[in-house]
C-alpha cells in the first residue's frame, strides 16, 4: 500500500479524535456521576489534538513541497483544534460550576456536536482521498447543523430566563449553552475552510 501523505494523516487524525471526544462528551453529559474524570478525560483529549498540531506544524517547516496550500493546510489544522477547544472549554464549566444535573438542552446541543463530527470527519477524508467536489455535501450539512443550533440558544435562552430564578445558576447555564453554541460555529468553520480549498484546487 501506498504511504499516506503525513498531512493527509494528520489531519485524518484530528478528525478522528474529534469524534471520540465530542461522542465521550454526548455519552457522559446526560449523566454525569464524576465531573471530575469527565474534565480531566475531555482535556486528554484536547491535548491529544494539540500534539496533532504540533506534528503539522513541524512537517510543515521540513516540507518543501505539500500536497495543498501551505496556508490552506494551516487554517484547516487551526479550525480543527478549534472545534476540540470549544468541547473541552464546556466541560471544563461542568467542573468549574459543579454542575451534575441533567440539560436536555445541553444533550441536544451534544447530539448536534455528534452529527456535526461524524460530517467533519468524512469531509477530511475526501479530502485525503482527493474527492474535493464531494465534500461540498458534508460541507452543506455542516452549515444546515451550526443554523439548528442557532435556533437551539434562541429556544434554551429563552427558556431559562423563563423558569431559572437563581441568577448564578442562570448565568452558569447561559454561559455553558453559549459555548456549546461557539463550538458549532467552529465546526462550521471547519466547513468554510474546506470549500475554500475546494474552489482553490478543482
Amino acid at each position: 500500500m501506498k504511504k499516506k501523505n503525513i498531512f493527509f494523516k494528520t489531519l485524518e487524525d484530528m478528525s478522528d479524535t474529534i469524534v471520540e471526544a465530542v461522542e465521550y462528551f454526548s455519552a457522559n453529559v446526560a449523566d454525569l456521576k464524576d465531573i471530575t474524570v469527565f474534565a480531566k478525560d475531555m482535556k486528554e483529549f484536547e491535548s491529544k489534538c494539540d500534539r496533532y498540531v504540533h506534528t503539522i506544524l513541524t512537517e510543515l517547516n521540513k516540507t518543501f513541497i505539500t500536497p495543498i496550500e501551505r496556508e490552506d493546510i494551516m487554517a484547516l489544522t487551526t479550525s480543527l483544534d478549534d472545534v476540540l477547544d470549544g468541547i473541552e472549554a464546556c466541560a471544563s464549566r461542568f467542573e468549574m460550576y459543579h454542575i451534575q444535573e441533567p440539560d436536555e438542552y445541553v444533550i441536544l446541543f451534544a447530539d448536534n456536536l455528534v452529527r456535526s463530527a461524524h460530517q467533519i470527519k468524512k469531509a477530511i477524508y475526501l479530502l485525503s482521498e482527493k474527492k474535493l467536489l464531494a465534500i461540498r455535501e458534508p460541507a452543506i450539512a455542516l452549515n444546515e447543523l451550526e443554523n439548528q443550533a442557532d435556533d437551539l440558544l434562541r429556544v434554551c435562552v429563552k427558556s431559562l430566563f423563563a423558569t431559572e430564578k437563581d441568577p448564578i445558576e442562570l448565568i452558569k447555564r447561559k454561559e455553558i449553552y453559549e459555548r456549546l453554541e461557539q463550538t458549532t460555529d467552529c465546526c462550521e468553520d471547519v466547513a468554510n475552510t474546506l470549500e475554500s480549498i475546494v474552489m482553490r484546487n478543482s
